[in-house]
C-alpha cells in the first residue's frame, strides 16, 4: 500500500483529472427564506433551488412526493385499456402468452416481473431472450418463427421491440397478437403492432415519462391484476423487481420513478423474493439498513445482474428473480457472483488496452470531438462499460466496438454520451452506415460492416462538431453549493436522506471545498485514493474516498475538491466521509486568513477573515459566532454552525460591529 503525508510533488509535471468544473450560482438570500419554510440547512435549500424547487409549496411536493396527486396510468397510455383487455381474454382462453425480454438488467427484471405477475394471474406463459452473442439486442424473426411452431398466440415484448419491424410484421402476418411494452426513443415509424406501451409517447411534463422498461411492464401487471381483482398480495413482490431493474437501468430517479422507488427501496432489505435475499446476502450488502440507497444497486445488485446477461444465459437471473426455492437461488446467487468477477477483470483488461491503443495513436479528441474504437478479441459483452470509463477519463462521446467473425467483415458496439450529445441522433445521422441500431440520449448499440467503419467515424465526427464545442469536451463536474468543513455534520447528512432517492435526474448533491491541505493520502484497494483534508486554522479533518484515482498519485498538498457526501460506521461509531467528484489546482495562496481582536461597545471581540472563503467570523469572550459571507445580508450567529440562527447583518447593531471588526482587519 503506497501512503504520503504532506505530499508536494517535484520534479515532475503534476497531473489530475481533466474536468471542467460548473458551479451554480449561489442565491444566499432565496436559500434562507427556503430553509426557514422547509427546515432545512441553508445548504441543502440551495440545492433545491438549483433543482427548479425554488417556493416552499414545489420543495415540500419533491421532500414528499407521495402527497402529489398523480393522473392514472389509463388515463395516460393510450393502449394501456385495449393491453389489458387482449391479456384478459388470453388468460381466460388459456392461450399460450410469450414474454420476449432482452438480456440486460432491465430486461430480465422487466420478464421476470411479468411472468411473476401472469403466473400469479393463472396465464400460461413461457418466455425468450435473444442472445447477446448471436442475436444481438431485441425480438428478431427466428424468435417470432419458434414462438409461433411452439403454439404461442400471444406475444409481449419487455423493454425492446419498439424498433423491430421485421419481428413484428412477421408476428402479424402469422395471426399472433403483440403487445410492445418499451421505452427506447420512437423510430420515425411505429411498427404495426396490437398495443405499444412506450413512456415516450407521452408528453414530457407526464410523471410516467421517464419509466425503464420495468416500469412498462409493472404499470401493466399492476393494472392487470386490479381489473382483475387479484391484486393482494402481488404488489410488493412486483415493486422490488422494479425497484431493482430501474435503479441498475439508470433511469431517471424523478417523477412516478422517484414515488415508487422510495417504497420500494424500504422494501428490499426485507424482501419476500427469495431470490433477492439470496442476492443480498451473495453482494454484501447491509440486511440491517432501513432502506437500500441507490448506490447499494447500483454499484452491487445491478453489477451481479448485470453480468449474466454480458457473459452468460439470462436464464440463470429468470430463474434466481423467480424461484421460491432457498437452494435454488442461493445456487444462482453464486453463478451471478463467479460471472461478474470474470465481468470485473476483462473490463479491467479492456480498458487498459483501450488506454495504451488511444494514448500509442495520439488521437487528436479535441479535433475530432468523439472516440471511436474498435478492436478485434474484445468481449462484446462487457465494451458497454469500458465506453463509460473512457467518457469518464476522456470527456468525449465513445463508440467502441469488436468484431463479430474472425474475418472481421462485420463490427457490433456500443455508445456512450455527454450532456451536450444526443447519442441516438448520432446513430440516426449515421445510418447510411449501419445496420441494427438503438438507444436513447445517453446510451446506444450498432452494428455496421467493417467496410463502412471509416465513413462512420467521418460521419460521427460531423455530427460531433455540429453539437459539441470544444469547451465541452472535459468531463463535467456539477457543483451544488461551497461549503465549509464545519457544515458537514451528521444533522445535515440527514436532512440529506430527503433527497434520495439520487441518481439520474436527481443527482447527489455536490459540494466544494476551495483550498484545502492535503493531510494524508495513500492507495488502496485497486487503484483507489483514501485521504485525509483539513481547512486552514479549523480542527476538523475529514477523510475521503476518490475511486480509480491512483493514477494521480501523489496529489499537490493544496487543491479545491468537490465531493458527495457519504456515511461511514465502524465498530459503532457513525462519521461523514467525503467521496471526490472533482479536484483541481487550487488558486488560493496555502494561508489567506487575517486576524485581529477589537473592542466595540467596551466588548472585546476577535475577528478573523478568510479570502479563500469570502467569510467574516466575529467572536464575543462568551464564545458566541457571528460569521458572514461577503456580500450576503444573511449571518449566521450561534455557539456552534448546528444551533446557529440566521440574522439580517444590516440591521444597525450587526453593521455597526462589522464596521468595526473591518476597521480592526485594516490596521492588523
Amino acid at each position: 500500500m503506497l501512503s504520503r503525508t504532506n505530499p508536494e510533488p517535484s520534479g515532475r509535471r503534476q497531473k489530475l483529472p481533466h474536468q471542467r468544473w460548473q458551479i451554480a450560482p449561489l442565491q444566499a438570500e432565496q436559500a434562507a427564506k427556503l430553509a426557514q419554510a422547509t427546515g432545512l440547512s441553508p445548504l441543502l435549500s440551495q440545492v433545491l433551488i438549483n433543482r427548479g424547487f425554488q417556493t416552499p409549496q414545489a420543495a415540500q411536493v419533491f421532500l414528499n412526493p407521495e402527497t402529489q396527486a398523480m393522473p392514472a396510468p389509463m388515463d395516460e397510455f393510450p393502449d394501456l385499456a385495449i393491453s389489458v383487455e387482449m391479456l384478459q381474454e388470453a388468460i381466460a382462453n388459456q392461450e399460450k402468452i410469450a414474454i420476449c425480454g432482452d438480456y440486460d438488467a432491465d430486461g430480465m427484471t422487466s420478464t421476470a416481473l411479468l411472468l411473476r405477475a401472469l403466473r400469479w394471474l393463472g396465464a400460461d406463459v413461457d418466455y425468450a431472450i435473444p442472445s447477446r452473442m448471436k442475436d444481438g439486442y431485441g425480438i428478431n424473426t427466428r424468435i417470432v418463427d419458434e414462438l409461433a411452431e411452439a403454439g404461442f398466440r400471444l406475444i409481449l415484448t419487455v423493454d425492446n421491440g419498439i424498433s423491430a419491424h421485421a419481428a413484428i410484421a412477421r408476428a402479424v402476418e402469422l395471426g399472433i397478437t403483440i403487445i410492445i411494452t418499451d421505452h427506447h426513443d420512437l423510430p420515425p415509424e411505429l411498427p404495426e403492432a396490437d398495443a405499444i406501451l412506450n413512456p415516450k409517447q407521452l408528453d414530457e411534463s407526464s410523471p410516467y415519462r421517464g419509466l425503464a422498461g420495468v416500469g412498462v411492464a409493472y404499470i401493466l401487471a399492476v393494472t392487470l391484476a386490479q381489473e382483475l381483482g387479484q391484486i393482494q398480495g402481488l404488489t410488493k413482490q412486483l415493486l422490488e423487481l422494479f425497484t431493482l431493474g430501474t435503479i441498475a437501468d439508470l433511469a431517471p430517479l424523478t417523477g412516478i420513478n422517484r414515488r415508487w422507488l422510495r417504497r420500494g427501496l424500504r422494501l428490499l432489505p426485507h424482501s419476500e423474493l427469495t431470490g433477492i435475499q439470496s442476492l443480498i446476502q451473495m453482494s454484501g450488502v447491509s440486511e440491517d439498513q432501513k432502506a437500500l440507497k441507490p448506490e447499494d444497486i447500483g454499484f452491487k445488485l445491478g453489477p451481479r445482474i448485470n453480468a449474466i446477461g454480458r457473459l452468460a444465459d439470462p436464464e440463470i437471473v429468470i430463474e434466481l428473480l423467480t424461484t421460491t426455492d432457498q437452494g435454488v437461488a442461493l445456487e444462482r446467487a453464486m453463478q451471478c457472483e463467479q460471472i461478474n468477477q470474470k465481468r470485473q477483470q476483462l473490463c479491467e483488461q479492456i480498458e487498459q488496452e483501450a488506454i495504451a491503443f488511444i494514448e500509442q495513436s495520439q488521437l487528436n479528441l479535441q479535433q475530432e470531438r468523439v472516440l471511436v474504437i474498435v478492436q478485434p478479441d474484445w468481449h462484446h459483452g462487457v465494451i458497454g462499460i469500458v465506453a463509460s470509463r473512457l467518457v469518464e477519463r476522456y470527456g468525449v462521446p465513445v463508440f467502441i466496438g469488436t468484431y463479430e467473425d474472425e474475418d472481421k467483415e462485420h463490427i457490433r458496439g456500443s455508445a456512450r454520451g455527454i450532456p451536450e450529445f444526443h447519442v441516438f441522433e448520432a446513430l440516426e445521422f449515421c445510418k447510411d452506415y449501419l445496420g441494427k441500431f438503438g438507444g436513447h440520449q445517453a446510451a446506444g448499440g450498432f452494428s455496421l460492416p467493417a467496410e463502412h467503419l471509416e465513413a462512420f467515424r467521418k460521419s460521427l465526427s460531423q455530427f460531433a462538431h455540429e453539437c459539441l464545442q470544444p469547451e465541452h469536451l472535459k468531463p463535467l463536474v456539477s457543483i451544488d453549493a461551497q461549503a465549509d468543513f464545519t457544515h458537514l455534520t451528521l444533522q445535515l447528512y440527514q436532512q440529506l436522506d430527503a433527497f434520495h432517492p439520487c441518481g439520474i435526474g436527481n443527482p447527489d448533491p455536490i459540494f466544494w471545498t476551495p483550498n484545502v491541505q492535503v493531510v494524508e493520502q495513500k492507495i488502496i484497494g485497486k487503484g483507489h485514493l483514501k485521504l485525509t483534508f483539513s481547512q486552514d486554522n479549523q480542527p476538523i479533518k475529514m477523510t475521503a474516498l476518490a475511486w480509480r484515482w491512483g493514477e494521480y498519485f501523489p496529489l499537490p498538498s493544496r487543491v479545491d475538491i468537490a465531493y458527495k457526501l457519504r456515511e461511514n460506521t465502524w465498530n459503532g461509531n457513525t462519521a461523514i466521509e467525503l467521496e471526490l467528484v472533482g479536484i483541481r489546482l487550487s488558486s488560493a495562496p496555502p494561508s489567506l486568513t487575517q486576524k485581529a481582536e477589537f473592542y466595540h461597545n467596551e466588548r472585546r471581540y476577535t475577528c478573523s477573515l478568510s479570502e479563500a472563503l469570502n467569510e467574516l467570523k466575529i467572536r464575543n469572550s462568551e464564545g458566541k459566532v457571528l460569521a458572514i459571507q461577503k456580500g450576503q445580508r444573511i449571518g449566521l450567529l450561534g455557539l456552534t454552525r448546528e444551533d446557529a440562527k440566521e440574522v439580517d447583518v444590516t440591521q444597525p447593531h450587526y453593521y455597526q460591529l462589522i464596521k468595526a471588526a473591518t476597521r480592526a482587519l485594516e490596521l492588523s
